[in-house]
C-alpha cells in the first residue's frame, strides 16, 4: 500500500504524535543529560517517525514514538562514547533488589527536586530510563517492554533494581547533606 499523500499524512501525524512531545523531551533529557542533545534527538526522532508513519499500526503513538526516540538517544550516546551501555546491569556490581519497595526510613516524605535530580543523575542510563518511563511518564510495564525491546519480566526487575539504587543514592545524598550541616 503506498503511503498516504503528504497533505493527509501531516494532520494525522500531528494529531497522533505531537501530544507526546513533552514525554519525548523528558525521556531524551534524562537519557542524554544535555538539553541541546535532547532537543536534537527529539527533532531527529520526530523526523524519523514522520518518514515511517505509514508503518504505524494505530493505537497510542506514545510507545511507538518513544521507541524511535530511545534508539536515537542510545545511538547518539554510542557515537559520542559517553557511556558504557553494557556494564550497567552487571549483577555482581549492582546486585538484585530484595524488595520492590524501598525500606521505610528517611525517605518516607517528599525529597526536594534538586536532591532527586542529583540522585537520578547518579544512576546508570538504563536505570534512569526505567524510572523515567514508568514513574515519570506513566508507561505500563507492557509499554516499557515494547519501547525498550525487552521482556516484561526484565522491565519489572530492572525497575525494582533502579528504584533500590535510587533509594540508596538519595540516602547517600541525605547523609552528605546532614554531615555538612553539623
Amino acid at each position: 500500500m503506498p503511503p498516504a499523500p503528504l497533505r493527509h499524512r501531516m494532520p494525522m501525524f500531528e494529531e497522533i504524535m505531537l501530544p507526546h512531545l513533552p514525554n519525548a523531551y523528558n525521556l531524551a533529557r534524562w537519557i542524554l543529560r544535555n538539553e541541546q542533545d535532547a532537543e536534537d534527538s527529539v527533532q531527529e526522532a520526530y523526523l524519523r517517525a514522520y518518514k515511517a508513519f505509514d508503518q504505524f499500526r494505530g493505537g497510542d503513538g506514545r510507545a511507538w514514538l518513544l521507541t524511535i526516540l530511545r534508539n536515537v538517544c542510545y545511538s547518539r550516546l554510542r557515537k559520542n562514547k559517553n557511556v558504557n551501555l553494557h556494564e550497567e546491569f552487571d549483577e555482581s556490581v549492582h546486585g538484585v533488589a530484595e524488595a520492590t519497595e524501598p525500606a521505610a526510613g528517611p525517605l518516607q516524605g517528599e525529597v526536594g527536586p534538586e536532591l532527586l535530580r542529583a540522585a537520578m543523575s547518579a544512576l546508570p542510563e538504563k536505570m534512569r530510563e526505567m524510572i523515567v518511563l514508568h514513574d515519570l511518564e506513566g508507561l505500563a510495564y507492557r509499554e516499557i517492554a515494547e519501547v525498550a525491546g525487552i521482556p516484561i519480566g526484565t522491565v519489572m526487575s530492572r525497575l525494582a533494581r533502579a528504584r533500590e539504587r535510587l533509594h540508596r543514592e538519595l540516602l547517600n545524598l541525605l547523609a552528605k547533606e546532614s554531615s555538612h550541616g553539623l
